[in-house]
């Protein structure tokens, strides 16, 4: 992927019927990415990341003394 990284532009490839959402709101980092299988979009809000309107699970770490 060599897309450059623009978060608030959001350029539609064909034109479209459907109203605009702004991609910038207070409080709440909003990303559009574009991938081989679709757009996806990743919402930050505080310590929360949705990724399509779902909420995403952090993996547990394991400490760093069961590593050793």
């Amino acid at each position: 992927m060599n897309a450059p990284l623009l978060p608030e532009v959001l350029l539609l490839r064909d034109a479209s019927e459907q109203t605009a959402l702004p991609l910038a709101a207070d409080g709440v980092l909003r990303y559009l990415w574009e991938g081989r299988f679709g757009a996806m979009l990743i919402e930050v809000i505080g310590d929360k990341v949705m990724v399509n309107g779902q909420v995403v699970t952090p993996v547990e770490q394991p400490d760093a003394d069961s590593r050793a």
